[in-house]
């Protein structure tokens, strides 16, 4: 029915129907209508800021949207064909439940446009990749052919729907008659009660910062968990071997599996099976059916094997091009010269990779800035560009780095503008939180007289010093039970020597992950039921532990604006699901 009222306002091949609604049924109804229509589809995540969707629905040329009521407000509705999926319940329902009858000349081919997702892009811009039904297809038929998935595999969906790895986790178990269960954000995040809620799962698949959450509360818990659970998938950034590890010993009867793949790709190409050796590399795999790999030196051919490269990509699964980006699609999409195929092209990843003894694929890095963090493919330079446009900044470099428990994080260089005071961090987070995710925020921003370059007048990343913990000045120790338990929590978690009680969770090196973590240990120490969102409004030691004394006298709740340091891209950060994120 859906896909019947998405033909009757002209959707069809080439036509990109964007879908802005939450984690649930009715996201993958609305996809699966537009694919079945014959058109595309292009993911929004409602909590991202609305200045970023508008740039992506500007962009990608998208002609109708598919969201619900409880979205309209703050979405650029002008010149867009709006369905609104509760509002316009009783228009959907007139139309028949038969697949909608295409004319041939309107029939989608492998060629037509699947979907198109963006990435962070090295320009100050998130570059849209646009993939067609034919490399969709594939990947499919390849990763149901290797892992096996059946009509008794339950399997949970935790990834966001803005990003590829969800067709994945929701579509290859429905394509082999098996369920899903689709977690809210706010859920994904409450790891205790997340864990609790996949005790009947046979597959899992998280990325590895979510995944190491996962193992570390199944291992905490007398038994195990997950006793059903047959195949473990971890992927979407570099895997440790150590994690391998544990999520061998958390998971013994399972398989697990390293998986690899760029979005140009179509979600995945290649995996890697941990056998009975002790995992000491991080690896790329082996190719599934859908691609082929190859490890090539600068001047176009082949590494030997134990030889580093660039890591090329064939096959069926490769991307059409960047949308509106030719030159960077010819610099990225190169012609396949191992192939037979009229037109074939290989994708240059940019991955730095070598062929092992026993063909397999290792991991050693990347030819040039771009980095995968908490499983988010972010480009350094778009975060830059961001913030040159702010009027206190002259210049940025933003790179990452460990904090003092080992996390990596985002750490911004800057160059103030002027001679006026430095912009602080918290307007800077502000400022970043109107364009970006949250992901893309960084935790740390330091100021500096000058960048550091090098001889040939780079910036020399070497050479770009820690940022300092809180000044004495800052520290106000705790002073009673409950914020010396917090405080020292908060330490513990973030492996500093000490917190104030004035500290800002996100400003010392806190992450949404983190917090989970935050939460489980508080919500043990306190007799007072919580829920994971109190913690995100209250953030300081302070307020955490007036909140769970439920002592508001002794610190009042602060609205983020009104706490040192931090500003509206901080609410965005903390609130997760449960705020939309606009300005």
């Amino acid at each position: 029915r859906r896909a019947h009222h998405l033909r009757a306002r002209g959707v069809g091949p080439e036509v990109l129907v964007a879908i802005c609604v939450h984690r649930g049924a009715p996201m993958l109804e609305a996809m699966l209508a537009a694919l079945k229509a014959g058109g595309g589809y292009l993911p929004l995540d409602p909590d991202h800021p609305a200045d970023r969707i508008a740039w992506m629905l500007g962009d990608s040329g998208a002609r109708v949207l598919v969201t619900r009521s409880a979205l309209l407000d703050g979405l650029p509705l002008e010149g867009m064909d709006t369905v609104v999926l509760d509002r316009d319940a009783t228009e959907i329902a007139v139309h028949p439940d038969t697949p909608p009858a295409i004319p041939h000349s309107l029939f989608p081919l492998p060629s037509s446009l699947a979907y198109v997702i963006y990435t962070s892009g090295s320009t100050g811009r998130p570059k849209g990749v646009r993939v067609e039904h034919g490399a969709l297809a594939a990947t499919m038929a390849a990763a149901g052919r290797a892992f096996g998935f059946g009509p008794g595999d339950r399997a949970p969906s935790l990834a966001s729907f803005a990003f590829d790895i969800w067709l994945f986790e929701s579509f290859l178990p429905l394509l082999a008659g098996g369920s899903v269960r689709f977690f809210a954000r706010e859920r994904v995040l409450e790891v205790p009660r997340l864990v609790h809620d996949l005790g009947t799962c046979t597959v899992l698949h998280a990325v590895p910062a979510l995944m190491r959450s996962i193992v570390q509360e199944v291992r905490a818990r007398p038994g195990g968990v997950l006793p059903g659970l047959r195949r473990a998938f971890v992927g979407g950034d570099a895997v440790p071997p150590d994690l391998l590890e544990e999520m061998r010993q958390a998971f013994p009867a399972a398989e697990v599996h390293v998986l690899y793949g760029p979005t140009e790709a179509a979600i995945i190409c290649s995996a890697h099976r941990l056998g009975g050796e002790t995992a000491s590399r991080q690896m790329v795999g082996r190719p599934l059916g859908n691609a082929a790999l190859y490890v090539l030196e600068p001047g176009g051919s082949v590494a030997p094997a134990g030889v580093a490269g660039e890591l090329c990509l064939g096959g069926g699964s490769v991307a059409r091009h960047y949308l509106g980006r030719p030159s960077l699609t010819a610099e990225r999409f190169v012609p396949d010269p191992f192939s037979a195929l009229p037109g074939a092209r290989l994708y240059r990843t940019g991955d730095r990779v070598r062929r092992l003894a026993s063909g397999e694929l290792e991991f050693l890095g990347r030819t040039d800035r771009q980095v995968k963090l908490r499983g988010f493919r972010i480009e350094p330079g778009e975060i830059e560009a961001r913030l040159r446009d702010h009027p206190g900044v002259a210049e940025a470099v933003v790179t990452v780095r460990p904090d003092a428990a080992g996390e990596r994080r985002l750490v911004a260089y800057l160059v103030a503008a002027g001679e006026g005071a430095a912009p602080a961090a918290g307007e800077l987070r502000a400022h970043l939180g109107a364009t970006l995710p949250d992901y893309m925020v960084p935790g740390a921003f330091v100021m500096l007289d000058r960048l550091p370059l090098t001889a040939s007048g780079k910036v020399d990343h070497r050479a770009l010093p820690a940022p300092e913990p809180a000044s004495e000045r800052d520290h106000v120790p705790p002073t009673t039970p409950a914020e010396e338990v917090i405080a020292r929590i908060w330490a513990e978690e973030l492996g500093v020597e000490r917190v104030g009680v004035h500290d800002n969770f996100f400003e010392i090196g806190g992450h949404s992950l983190l917090v989970a973590r935050l939460f489980a240990r508080i919500r043990e120490a306190f007799p007072r039921e919580i829920m994971l969102v109190d913690l995100f409004r209250h953030t300081t030691v302070a307020a955490q532990a007036a909140f769970v004394t439920d002592n508001p006298e002794a610190a009042p709740a602060v609205t983020v604006s009104q706490q040192r340091g931090t500003g509206r891209a901080d609410l965005r950060r903390a609130l997760v699901g449960t705020h939309r994120g606009r300005r």
